[in-house]
């Protein structure tokens, strides 16, 4: 990376990233429990109603809230608290404990994205979510990260409703330099899913990443159109798609919530995609998500830039909002 003075500066870190993105809500919930501490060197009770709005105010949830508050309370029974820095020891160990509960046990690679089982064929992966929320980018920027991995991608332009977005996911092939298997406007998105699941199949392509219409998750005829869409894509490869990824933008707080378990019920969603975490104070619905959906984060946005997508780590994320 190059400055502004012609020297040579290092790539910032994936810790580097995540902790820029989460530095708003870091302020609304670190810095909150160390200004409640001000002139006073115990914890006493009465913090307890402070702390509690600088949770929730985080997005962090009314469950995690409610379970940290308890557990707040039990040590300071027990006269186990005694500073701003233990409360926020104890904060962390109950986040992070949250954040493991809903990790995959296989796990992911390196960019996120397990192998295919047995680790042979190609892997199907559906993103999915409202308008909006940074479907196609987030692609465009997954593509990237596989293709870093040397992994083959195929690209599925199976969005044939909004205007542009053939013509959106063709750019990003191009980036990255992979196939975009696509047909007109307005075709069937289940025969798009057949052709591209197909292709990669015949290709022996790593993984196909299947990019779908946005939808209000209460409208039910599109959710069945995406029901359609796995069908068709089980008849070609029998288990796909291997993952359903769902995109949420992380400014929408709790609203996000009430889309991934609309989602979830109806289409079987896997594992989500957090973007603009870097543009909001809410980054705790992080925590919402896993704790009362039991879904892993698996990628967070972090930037504009065809890098800023990064694997979710659950200790990295933690730190970075109080180290």
């Amino acid at each position: 990376m190059i400055s502004l003075f012609g020297k040579n500066e290092p790539e910032p870190t994936f810790l580097d990233k995540l902790k820029k993105s989460v530095s708003k809500t870091k302020a609304a919930l670190s810095e909150t429990v160390d200004t409640i501490f001000l002139g006073a060197r115990k914890i006493d009770p009465s913090i307890l109603k402070n702390l509690e709005t600088a949770l929730l105010s985080t997005d962090l949830g009314v469950k995690a809230t409610r379970e940290i508050l308890d557990a707040v309370r039990e040590k300071l029974d027990r006269h186990a608290l005694s500073d701003a820095a233990q409360l926020k020891h104890e904060i962390k160990l109950h986040i992070l404990r949250i954040l493991n509960a809903s990790a995959k046990p296989d796990g992911p690679s390196a960019t996120g994205v397990s192998n295919s089982p047995n680790g042979a064929g190609t892997r199907v992966i559906f993103i999915v979510g409202v308008n909006g929320v940074g479907k196609t980018t987030s692609i465009g920027k997954l593509a990237n990260r596989l293709r870093q991995e040397n992994r083959s991608v195929v690209l599925c332009a199976a969005d044939t409703f909004r205007a542009a977005a053939i013509e959106q996911l063709e750019i990003w092939a191009h980036r990255n330099g992979v196939e975009v298997i696509k047909q007109k406007s307005g075709a069937d998105p289940a025969a798009v899913v057949y052709d591209a699941v197909a292709a990669g199949k015949a290709r022996a392509a790593d993984v196909v990443i299947v990019d779908t219409a946005g939808r209000l998750h209460t409208k039910s005829n599109l959710m069945a159109e995406l029901e359609k869409m796995k069908r068709t894509a089980a008849k070609v490869i029998p288990g796909a798609p291997h993952d359903v990824l769902l995109v949420l933008d992380a400014t929408t707080g709790q609203n996000g919530l009430a889309q991934a378990r609309e989602f979830t019920s109806t289409v079987g969603v896997t594992g989500i995609i957090l973007t603009k975490l870097d543009g909001t104070a809410k980054g705790g619905i992080v925590v919402a998500i896993s704790r009362e959906l039991g879904l892993p984060i698996r990628f967070v946005g972090t930037g504009e830039q065809i890098n800023d997508l990064i694997p979710f780590d659950a200790e990295a994320y933690t730190n970075s909002l109080f180290d």
